[in-house]
Order: structure tokens, then C-alpha cells, then sequence
């Protein structure tokens, strides 16, 4: 491993500060990610900030309902949550889906969002890589690509993205709070990630130098049924071939009056779902409706040789948790 030095953070000021101008710098939390692909020489920091210890490992309630996250808080504490359980379900499911618990214990809410992509040609430095080294190429679209995005890939990157949590706050509509040189910024999560385009190394709009303070939760869609499920090739710690969160809500007349989905594992980013949530806002939940709102979205899927299957996959997930929630909705209004 490469050697580099180390500063213990006690303020955000005092960690940013630290971090500025140098491109070479990372922040360091829960490490689960970083501290793994520095031993695979994949990041090779010249300075680690530590984080850990700033007061950014809380959950509160804003005064207009909305719930903060520290960027610190432990992936099982947020799950465990009861507000996070009771309001945002598809958030705690989401957590429980991914890793393992002994991961979850250790890695950030922060981190989460910023884990880079588990593509095998990414995590292997004698492969070529895009991501890892631009203008090196990409290994994996001639090569083992099944488990590769299916939508807003480029010729540069076709990778995906892995958290699980980040597809349910895309779904939520929350946002991350930055903090950097130029002061605090605020980015809805569904922005947060990038395509790759002609720049896959980029991963989000995080500014040189920015550190994630916070997630927050919007009160509008705390309360309403929302849900997660992934696919994936074993039942515990794999990474999703797709999955699916979702948000709903209906009128007193059965259509839908809000819904919010996005799907993982089929992009470089969490794939907010817009065309199929406006083709779905206004009209009763049935199944020719869903196939319908799903069909618009996933018809702008371009797969690669051996993973046209996640389209099918990613289809039948996405109707299955919206009739699921729903039904909930139904119930729940008769009972």
C-alpha cells in the first residue's frame, strides 16, 4: 500500500480545510469502501481526513416534519430507526437488503452514497478501465458484462451503480447536504450521481473538496407506503442485478396522486423512473396502466450482449412493488 498521511478532523471546517487543493486527499469514515480498494491499489490517497469523530452521527426531526441525517450515522442505526421504520420503510429495507450486518455497523450514510462501482474490470488494475484510468478503455463491454447497466451507459463506462440506499432516497425525494470551500450547497439525490459519459471517473457533483454533512428526508413523502426489493444471484450480501423502490400514494378516487421510483442496478446512478411516473400520475394503479407507465420508461434501455434480461427483471419487480403498495393503500383506507 501506498504510504500517506493522516489528520484527525474535530470541526467540518477543520476537515474541508484540510482537504482543499489537495486532489490527492480523501475523507475517511466507516472506510468499508475506500480502505478496500486501497488495498486493491485502486485509490491511492497521498492524505486521509478523518471524519469519524465530527458530530454528524445523529437523526432529528426538523421542526416541518423532515428528518436529518447525519452524514456519520451507522447504516444498522438508521435502519433501526423508529422514525426512519415507520415513515420511510423503503429506506430501512433498503439497508437491510445491502451488505452484511457487520458492514452495516461500521459504514456511513455518507459513504454509502459515495461507494464506487463494483465492476470486476474497475476493482482489478491490470485490466483497463475507464473509471479507474481514463482514456484506457473499457474491459467490460466486450467482456463479462452481465451484470452491467442497461440504461444511460456510453462507450466509455458501462458500469453501475451499487448502493441500495441511494435508489430509496432517489425515490424519496431527499436531499444531500455538501459542505465545501465555497460554503453549503444543497442537491437532491436523484441529481446526486452521474451518467458517465465521456467522464465515467466522475461518479457524482461532489466539488473538490466537499464533504456530505447530511441526508434529509422530506416530510411530503414520509407516511406514505413505500417499499424496496432487490434481485439478486444469492439471498444475502450480493449486490443488486436490479432492484426497485418505490413510493405511493392514492386519491380518495383510487388514481395515483403522487409516486415516486427509481430502479438500481440498471445505470451508472440510481435511474429515477420520470417517464413512467408521469404516464402513471392521474390514473387508477391496474396492471395495464403499470405495463403501460413501465413499457415508456424501460423502452429507452440499450443492453449489451448478455444482460437484456434486467429489462424483464427490472419490469416485473418495479409492477409487483407498485400493486403491492397499492393494495396497502386500499386497505388501509377500508379498514
Amino acid at each position: 500500500m501506498k504510504p500517506f498521511a493522516y489528520v484527525r478532523a474535530h470541526s467540518v471546517e477543520e476537515a474541508t480545510a484540510a482537504h482543499a487543493g489537495r486532489p490527492g486527499a480523501r475523507y475517511l469514515a466507516g472506510g468499508t469502501n475506500l480502505v478496500d480498494l486501497m488495498k486493491l491499489g485502486v485509490e491511492t490517497p497521498d492524505l486521509l481526513v478523518d471524519i469519524s469523530r465530527l458530530p454528524l452521527d445523529d437523526i432529528q426531526e426538523q421542526a416541518d416534519g423532515s428528518l436529518r441525517v447525519g452524514a456519520t450515522v451507522r447504516g444498522t442505526d438508521l435502519a433501526a430507526h423508529p422514525l426512519v421504520r415507520a415513515r420511510y420503510a423503503a429506506v430501512s429495507r433498503a439497508l437491510l437488503s445491502g451488505a452484511s450486518g457487520q458492514l452495516r455497523n461500521t459504514a456511513t450514510t455518507g459513504g454509502n452514497l459515495l461507494q464506487r462501482t463494483r465492476c470486476p474490470y474497475f476493482q482489478d488494475v491490470s485490466k483497463p478501465c475507464n473509471k479507474r484510468e481514463p482514456g484506457s478503455g473499457c474491459g467490460a463491454r466486450d467482456g463479462v458484462h452481465r451484470d452491467h447497466a442497461v440504461l444511460g451507459h456510453s462507450l466509455h463506462c458501462i458500469a453501475t451503480h451499487p448502493s441500495d440506499l441511494a435508489v430509496a432516497l432517489a425515490a424519496l425525494d431527499a436531499d444531500v447536504a455538501l459542505h465545501g470551500p465555497d460554503g453549503e450547497r444543497t442537491v437532491p439525490v436523484a441529481e446526486f450521481h452521474r451518467l458517465p459519459g465521456d467522464h465515467p471517473e466522475q461518479d457524482t457533483v461532489v466539488r473538490p473538496g466537499e464533504l456530505i454533512t447530511a441526508v434529509t428526508l422530506p416530510a411530503a413523502t414520509g407516511g406514505l407506503p413505500s417499499a424496496y426489493r432487490k434481485a439478486r444471484d444469492r439471498a444475502s450480501y450480493a449486490f443488486a442485478l436490479a432492484s426497485v423502490a418505490a413510493v405511493l400514494d392514492l386519491d380518495t378516487a383510487g388514481a395515483v396522486r403522487h409516486v415516486g421510483l427509481s430502479f438500481g442496478g440498471l445505470a451508472h446512478r440510481p435511474w429515477r423512473a420520470r417517464r413512467a411516473e408521469a404516464a402513471l400520475l392521474g390514473a387508477a394503479p391496474t396492471t395495464a396502466a403499470l405495463v403501460h407507465a413501465l413499457d415508456e420508461e424501460l423502452s429507452a434501455a440499450e443492453p449489451l450482449r448478455d444482460n437484456a434480461y434486467k429489462i424483464e427483471l427490472a419490469h416485473n419487480l418495479a409492477r409487483t412493488v407498485l400493486t403491492d403498495l397499492a393494495r396497502t393503500t386500499r386497505t388501509a383506507r377500508h379498514t
